[in-house]
């Protein structure tokens, strides 16, 4: 039957897409795995406090939650944690072990039975903390990452890598846990076991680098007792990032580096030719304009995977990300027939088969499975499931606009789109503008039920990948370097009155927000700029000089010499310190904190109380500085929530009140929604 449209106004179409239906669809599966022939992966559960469990498919197709509540398998490493698990077949059985958020100890566990920790509790600081598990059978151990505490501060930390008996005799006993390196390096990702068994590989960086401005590659010997040789650097450097490392079947080193400007893929170690005579020594197995890596948020996050066969799975793209098959000898890539358009990081083989999470504008993240025999693509986990008729979702353009010195910038437009309503007249309607976090981060083009709460609406959406954003390649992510809170912000205005003065948005009604480093985005814009008429700032940086000297967490401690302020000469104590003393103006003048003053337009900030990358702090000094101005603003601080909110009760709440914020500002009327209470 036929749809009446009416004529309403933007903002006030009715919309079956809800805050509560908005909240559940939050999250998507992570971290794939196999145990035997199944394929293992964790899933959120927003209505479940925001736990993440351990879910399996069986032979007979069915999905099962492994662990029930409270079991959330999450680890706290670097604070955005990594790969949470790993798993095995033993006599006919799965076993599995995992980290727990709450206590953040390895627990084993075996069907059938309650899981059971194998490592210890610590007193000191943030604990003992474990990520990238592998499981070495041949040695009862768990080989993996261990983060361990030294002291109350956030960077009073060290990192090596460790084995934990697989016994449960270290439950109890620190000094059970063997240490396989030294805790030379700041950071290092989990040990990659040669075919042979002969070989370790990792990567490590120390401070002030982040991972995607320079890492190393390690390689040691493995001896018949399970103990690590000396390391040896093979690749990388500072200026060399290198995303990823593995092994091909044949025992030759892959990683993916960005030597060239983008992370492609390199292999290293001689193998005969059809001739007999060696090969190359190194070759770039498919070098493009394109990337097969990625920033290395989290440990255990894989862009590649080598099968069996010589071929090697790769998530790659421009921009968005592909599922592909890679033949080594020839560079040719074939990719997985499908809707998806934007693969996540996590790759895991078996045999022949490939298992990957993907995702495209209509629909969710998906698990699939990719049969490399046959070329066949099929969804095996967490299936799409449109809960609302989908005509309701965003039809999203792939734009690109130009910006101040004529530059790119890469964005994605969202504009209003409910089957059932049209706008009267010639006004535009109201935008706003996202900010991604990281800021070495993107905004992938996939379903965001969040998004389509807004479009479905009546309200526009523009997520810009500012220049910094990676997907692009090294020079595109390089812009931001020093830039930040200055090529961010100019990117996003830039935007923003592209659409304005092309007439697909209404100048007088744009909005920004962000969370995290697009929170400081946010923020800032808010502050430096008259583009806005209000902004919605999410768990966010606000004060440079505050959060770089202590008030964040060790990954991050020394990110803004990169993004802010150069790295002193050597041999002047502190670096980090040395670096604010060079450029206090620049730390000052770019901090929201420090211009409140200049903020004119309402706003809403909300918080997470737990929150240790971005404390509450941050917002607390903001607000102080915002007293007695006058300006409407509602500031919300949520109990129980860290970085990132996972409670579908909190986000409920985010989403109504965002929206009631534009409606008071921009004159809009969306029925059914709660009204903010905005103070002075």
């Amino acid at each position: 039957m036929r749809q009446t449209v009416r004529t309403l106004a933007y903002g006030s179409w009715p919309s079956p897409i809800d805050a509560a239906l908005a909240a559940t669809h939050d999250g998507h599966p992570e971290y794939v795995g196999f145990v035997g022939d199944e394929a293992w992966w964790t899933e959120p559960r927003p209505t479940e406090g925001g736990r993440r469990t351990l879910v399996r498919r069986r032979a007979d197709s069915r999905e099962e939650s492994v662990l029930p509540a409270p079991w959330n398998v999450r680890s706290r490493v670097v604070e955005y944690g990594g790969q949470p698990w790993a798993g095995a077949v033993v006599d006919g059985r799965p076993l599995v072990v995992f980290v727990n958020f709450s206590d953040q100890r390895l627990y084993r566990y075996e069907e059938g039975g309650d899981p059971v920790p194998i490592t210890p509790l610590s007193p000191v600081g943030g604990g003992l903390r474990w990520v990238e598990p592998q499981l070495r059978l041949g040695l009862g151990e768990v080989w993996c990452v261990l983060e361990e505490f030294t002291g109350d501060g956030p960077t009073d930390v060290r990192r090596v890598l460790a084995a934990v008996p697989l016994d449960g005799s270290a439950a109890e006993e620190r000094d059970a846990v063997r240490e396989l390196t030294d805790d030379r390096h700041r950071f290092v990702t989990g040990p990659r076991i040669s075919p042979d068994g002969r070989r370790a590989a990792w990567l490590a960086w120390d401070h002030p680098r982040m991972p995607w401005d320079g890492t190393e590659l390690l390689v040691a010997d493995v001896g018949a007792d399970g103990t690590l040789g000396s390391p040896r650097t093979v690749a990388g450097g500072p200026e060399e990032s290198i995303a990823q490392v593995d092994w091909s079947a044949d025992g030759r080193l892959l990683y993916a580096s960005d030597r060239s400007g983008w992370w492609n893929l390199y292999r290293d170690g001689e193998s005969p030719s059809p001739s007999g005579r060696a090969g190359p020594r190194l070759a770039s197995l498919a070098p493009r304009e394109e990337e097969f890596g990625g920033p290395l948020w989290k440990p255990g996050l894989r862009w590649f995977a080598p099968l069996a066969s010589g071929l090697i799975a790769v998530v790659h793209g421009r921009g968005s990300t592909a599922l592909g098959v890679l033949d080594p000898e020839t560079g040719e890539i074939v990719d997985a027939a499908g809707p998806w358009t934007e693969f996540e990081p996590t790759l895991a083989v078996h045999g022949e088969r490939v298992v990957a999470v993907g995702a495209s504008p209509r629909s969710a993240h998906e698990v699939v499975e990719l049969d490399t025999c046959t070329g066949r693509a099929r969804v095996i986990g967490a299936e799409h499931d449109d809960a609302v008729d989908p005509a309701y979702y965003p039809e999203p353009q792939i734009r690109t606009f130009t910006g101040p010195a004529g530059h790119d910038i890469h964005a994605h437009i969202y504009p209003p789109h409910n089957p059932g309503c049209v706008a009267p007249g010639d006004i535009p309607p109201p935008y706003v503008v996202w900010a991604h976090g990281g800021p070495t981060g993107r905004a992938p083009l996939v379903l965001d039920l969040a998004i389509a709460y807004f479009t479905s609406r009546g309200i526009g959406v523009a997520e810009v990948n500012y220049g910094g954003s990676t997907g692009y390649g090294r020079a595109y992510r390089n812009r931001l370097r020093e830039q930040w809170g200055v090529v961010d912000v100019e990117d996003c205005a830039a935007v923003a009155l592209a659409l304005a003065d092309e007439g697909t948005a209404d100048r007088d009604r744009l909005a920004i927000r962000g969370g995290s480093a697009g929170g400081w985005t946010a923020a800032a814009s808010l502050t430096t700029t008259d583009v806005y008429a209000c902004g919605t700032i999410l768990y966010p940086v606000l004060d440079l000089a505050g959060w770089g000297d202590g008030e964040t967490h060790d990954l991050e401690s020394h990110y803004l010499e990169t993004l802010v302020g150069p790295s002193p000469p050597s041999g002047r104590g502190d670096p980090h310190l040395a670096s604010l003393a060079e450029v206090p103006g620049r730390y000052a003048e770019r901090s929201p904190v420090a211009h409140a003053d200049r903020l004119t337009v309402p706003f809403l900030l909300l918080q997470g109380l737990d929150d240790v990358i971005c404390p509450p702090a941050q917002c607390e000094r903001f607000l102080a500085r915002m007293e007695g101005r006058r300006v409407p603003h509602a500031y919300i601080a949520f109990e129980g929530e860290g970085h990132g909110f996972r409670r579908a009760e909190t986000m409920i709440r985010v989403l109504e009140s965002e929206l009631s914020l534009y409606a008071q500002v921009f004159g809009l009327n969306p029925p059914g929604i709660p009204t903010l209470e905005l103070s002075k």
